[in-house]
């Protein structure tokens, strides 16, 4: 496997896919207003967490054991037990606590929430087995296909009228559709499995679901929290500026995606040095969008969510917090995925429980006296605190160096974006031109390619993974 191509391919995709979102999100939000998209990000937030007790940890599992090579049809088809057992018991559960659900909402949602979580559990099962199969190429190929068909058909049902339930089945469709094409470019049968496939699956598991848990409490707990405490409205600013924030993630996962199964591999093969290099490349290359993008968040902040709608803009403080949150989770991040890769789940089991506790501990205590900010606020700090925990222990087992020359770079290239960004704003607001979108659309443009390309001139390591990773002959000469 080319890690370079393949990260390329799953960021790719991944970015084609978020954009389909973006745009339909877009559309939810000017057509439907803050207050329904609120309802929708609970509910989606809810259903992941749900998802999350559907197969706790079973998924990372099942890669992980499929990625090793022995038995992997038995591994899947035990996966496959264990993960239809959980989901449909949990759905059960779904419908017997409806009015609570409904409640807590505030719409008729329940039934609709049980279909997304089994859909949904299908359609994790088939990626993480192509991932398992070190396709995560074709796993990561499946997202856009995916969001568009979601976000098409969520359109469709928008306008003629559904409104939220439309906007839910259409997720629910969108899950089904990818989970199937998973399942056929999946080349491994099922076979019956032993017992011991399942202990094995379990053994891992059972450390490895926290990391879930921990994913979602970064997520997700701070939507949940804000359920209780402030306005759907609030929630749809919220769930508007972290759907901005994710969106610059994309090539952090499809790192992290690519990376897992060669470091499980490396570590089977008791192959240290490269287990350290692969983690070397991760710090590397996991704030390569996010460090520009804390940047020309700040700066651009109120343009970006002004394309939402004029109410949107009271988010721009939580954007560019939410910014900062998603840069210190990402490195923290590669280092939990190189502790489960490397077989460690005991350790990562121990970060996330201390993680999860402070953030929601955090959550509380912010939302409940700065309201939405404090919800950003806290969720950067936990962050920040998961970090430097994540990076004490991983150092206690692997020897590898952190890359500051490299960060360094990244940085002095992202601060010299943002004045270019920043000087181009201000001479098109002499002109008057008052065209927002077309505006930002602009300094974006600008903003990247001086980003790259003051990267590409001042970064060797970049220059060389550039020039490596390329399809095509590029006509320069690293130096």
């Amino acid at each position: 496997m080319r890690i370079g191509q393949t990260s390329v391919i799953v960021f790719g995709s991944k970015f084609v896919g978020s954009a389909l979102g973006f745009v339909a999100t877009i559309y939810f939000a000017r057509e439907l207003g803050a207050e329904v998209l609120g309802y929708y990000a609970l509910v989606i937030a809810l259903v992941a967490w749900l998802k999350l007790g559907g197969h706790l940890g079973i998924s990372s599992a099942m890669t992980k054991r499929m990625s090793e090579g022995e038995d992997p049809a038995a591994f899947a088809a035990a996966s496959v037990i264990l993960v239809s057992v959980l989901g449909l018991g949990l759905s059960i559960l779904v419908l017997v606590f409806a009015p609570y659900i409904n409640d807590y909402v505030g719409a008729s949602v329940a039934s609709l929430v049980a279909v997304l979580l089994l859909v949904g559990l299908f359609q994790a099962l088939t990626n993480a087995a192509l991932q398992g199969e070190h396709k995560v190429h074709l796993a990561g190929l499946l997202t856009p296909l995916g969001i568009g068909a979601r976000s098409i058909i969520q359109i469709a049902l928008v306008s003629i009228g559904l409104g939220l339930m439309g906007m839910l089945a259409g997720g629910a469709i969108g899950s089904v559709i990818v989970g199937s094409i998973g399942l056929l470019l999946l080349s491994t049968k099922l076979t019956r499995p032993r017992r011991s496939h399942f202990d094995d699956l379990i053994d891992y598991a059972k450390f490895s679901w926290l990391g879930g848990l921990k994913n979602r409490s970064f997520n997700d707990v701070d939507i949940l929290l804000l359920g209780v405490f402030v306005q759907s409205s609030f929630i749809g600013v919220y769930s508007a500026a972290w759907s901005i924030s994710k969106f610059l993630t994309l090539f952090d996962s499809a790192i992290s995606s690519t990376l897992f199964p060669e470091l499980s591999r490396a570590n089977a093969e008791n192959s240290d040095e490269t287990v350290s290099t692969l983690i070397e490349d991760s710090l590397t290359y996991g704030g390569l969008l996010l460090i520009p993008g804390l940047l020309g968040g700040w700066l651009l902040a109120d343009r970006l969510l002004k394309i939402y709608g004029p109410e949107f803009v009271q988010g721009s403080t939580v954007l560019w917090v939410l910014i900062l949150a998603t840069l210190l989770y990402s490195y923290q991040k590669q280092l939990m995925n190189a502790m489960n890769g490397i077989d460690r789940p005991d350790a990562a089991f121990r970060i996330n429980l201390v993680f999860i506790a402070s953030n929601v501990v955090l959550n509380l205590v912010f939302i409940s006296t700065l309201g939405f900010v404090g919800a950003a606020i806290a969720t950067a700090i936990s962050a920040a605190f998961g970090l430097a925990l994540s990076m004490y222990v991983i150092r206690s087992m692997v020897s590898f160096a952190i890359p500051t020359n490299e960060l360094s770079r990244q940085f002095a290239a992202a601060a010299i974006m943002a004045g270019g960004v920043w000087a181009v704003e201000k001479l098109i607001e002499i002109t008057n031109f008052s065209h927002n979108f077309a505006i930002l659309v602009s300094l974006v443009v600008i903003g990247a390619g001086t980003y790259f390309g003051t990267l590409f001139c001042i970064s060797k390591s970049f220059r060389t993974t550039v020039l490596a990773n390329s399809p095509i002959q590029l006509p320069y000469k690293s130096k």
